[in-house]
């Protein structure tokens, strides 16, 4: 049939199954948006901002597994979704961005809201386009798709020009392409791994978010009981793994667990599932696991030997990878270890003041309150750590948190995107005043839909996460990091269409909760905290982990 380029990029969206795009019209994209208009079998969400959009479209992804589409116009448009196009890069997020240009003719020559995106976007994108030509665009944005949730996902921006949106050309429906797993790709290392894991006494299991992108739940927790190894996670591979399993003992690096820190330390071999040994894991590299032979599996060969070296590694699919491996290696036994891990779990439990309220005891309260069956969602900092550390995980794709970047301002897209693409859900954001004010306005698409999410903001009137750094290692000069100013979080959440409260209690906060979770449309708690709460345990910069130390530590 003969459709111009507007109709065919949402005949491809609906190839693609795409239910729900996140955008912002303009100029350049108005005929898309138009041709959008007769077609309500996809849902549109219009953000307050086209950076809202990005991380709901990303929140929408991480949590259904689905590849998240976010729309902008030109310049200023397209520019505003540089940010969660970059978090979405450094996480591994299956997102098509499709952006407009000015028309061909136009290119080049500084016209109005014209930018070189493509040129922008280019090192933070697994691959980009500019389409000139009409008939080279459903090939384009099938490809795109193909490309974002293939081998390590990753996402994709689709540039194209405005006259292409108008010119007619015969289009012709297509079945999606099916994207098979990464087989096993040196299947010749697979008798070294199965040698050192014979040899190991003292195994430990760190797992990362690839773990996740691969749906390997299962097949990492029938690996590890046969393994017989504890386990410790990074942010991003939050519910990989049961966080109420005997077996899990809390995450590893610069916030995690005593336990964590000393037993990767100390164990003989180091198995890592899909992780890429970020610095906030390793601290001092050098020092890193040096007790211990290092297998990694990872999709991506381009992790391998990149920021720790090791002695073996299996490229591949982790879900194909560790079943191959649970099909070959025995049932291992290794009592004194594990007996040794759990009595660190005893003597190193992570600990806070409960008699008041705190960061954590607002985290424990969710996880009370939702028994643990919330998909939340963070911005970055201080409360990002608390709510890694005290909400247990049950299943993956529950916790959202931009952990590469680290994206003050990414959570409450996020939120929506995830509660849109969850509406069964209980979904949470949590937040630091600092990140809060970065992208409240997001309140407003909330509100515009009626879209039930819990935004809670642990107030303390400074950027927490820095202050801490400067109490710390800066002498306590607190240069730029107080935000104790007029600004009523509750007026400005209810201006925006939200149910508010403030609590400065545990009782309040209490009722709060159960208010939230009672509630038909979005709502916000604040939550009012001490200015000078701390994340502990914690690794100083550039220490090898084993350095951990936490409040105890300090009075010694």
């Amino acid at each position: 049939m003969q459709l111009n380029g507007s109709e065919i990029v949402i005949e491809c969206l609906k190839e693609q199954g795409v239910d729900t795009v996140f955008g912002y019209p303009g100029g350049a994209i108005l005929n898309i948006y138009d041709a959008l208009y007769k077609h309500e079998e996809i849902k549109h969400i219009l953000t307050s901002h086209e950076q809202g959009a990005s991380h709901a479209a990303d929140g929408y992804a991480r949590s259904t597994g689905k590849v998240g589409v976010c729309f902008a116009t030109s310049g200023p448009g397209a520019t505003n979704l540089v940010t969660g196009i970059a978090t979405a890069y450094m996480d591994s997020v299956p997102m098509v961005a499709i952006t407009c240009n000015v028309g061909v003719s136009l290119l080049g020559k500084d016209s109005f809201q014209e930018i070189d995106i493509v040129g922008v976007t280019m090192p933070i994108t697994k691959h980009n386009f500019i389409v000139k030509d009409v008939k080279e665009l459903a090939k384009t944005i099938r490809k795109a798709f193909k490309i974002a949730k293939t081998g390590r996902p990753g996402p994709v921006l689709i540039d194209i020009t405005k006259d292409v949106t108008a010119a007619v050309t015969e289009y012709t429906k297509e079945e999606p392409e099916v994207i098979h797993r990464k087989p096993l790709q040196n299947p010749e290392d697979m008798e070294l791994v199965l040698s050192l894991i014979a040899e190991s006494k003292k195994p430990y299991v760190f797992v990362g978010g690839g773990a996740i992108i691969s749906e390997a739940e299962e097949e990492l927790k029938t690996f590890v009981k046969k393994l017989d190894a504890p386990v410790c996670d990074s942010l991003m591979g939050k519910g990989a793994f049961d966080g109420t399993d005997d077996y899990y003992t809390g995450m590893l690096g610069m916030h995690g667990t005593k336990t964590a820190n000393y037993g990767v330390t100390e164990c003989d071999l180091l198995v890592v599932v899909g992780a890429r040994f970020s610095d906030r894991v390793t601290g001092n590299a050098a020092k890193f696991a040096y007790n211990a032979k290092i297998v990694q599996i990872d999709v991506d060969p381009v992790e391998v030997n990149k920021n720790v070296r090791v002695d073996a590694c299996l490229i591949g699919d982790a879900k194909i990878v560790l079943k191959e491996l649970c099909d070959k290696m025995s049932q291992h036994d290794n009592k004194e270890w594990i007996a040794q891990i759990k009595d660190m779990m005893e003597k190193y439990p992570l600990a806070y003041q409960r008699e008041t309220l705190t960061g954590p005891a607002v985290i424990e309260k969710l996880y009370e309150a939702t028994k643990g069956d919330a998909i939340i969602t963070t911005d970055v900092g201080q409360h990002q750590m608390w709510a890694a550390q005290y909400y247990k995980y049950k299943n993956p794709r529950t916790y959202l948190s931009s952990g590469g970047l680290g994206t003050m301002g990414y959570g409450l897209g996020a939120c929506i995107g995830a509660k849109v693409g969850n509406p069964d859900k209980t979904v949470i954001n949590i937040a630091g005043d600092g990140c809060f004010r970065m992208n409240l306005n997001e309140l407003a698409t909330a509100s515009r839909y009626n879209i039930p999410i819990i935004q809670v903001v642990l107030n303390n009137h400074v950027l927490g996460m820095v202050r801490q750094w400067q109490t710390l290692f800066y002498g306590e000069r607190y240069s730029q990091t107080v935000l104790n100013d007029g600004v009523d979080f509750v007026k400005v959440s209810e201006g925006l269409g939200c149910k508010a409260f403030r609590v400065s209690n545990l009782e309040e906060l209490e009722t709060a909760v159960e208010e939230a979770l009672r509630a038909k449309g979005p709502v916000v708690i604040e939550c009012i905290i001490d200015s000078d709460d701390k994340v502990f345990p914690m690794v100083p910069p550039a220490a090898a982990i084993e350095e951990v130390f936490d409040e105890t530590d300090m009075k010694k």
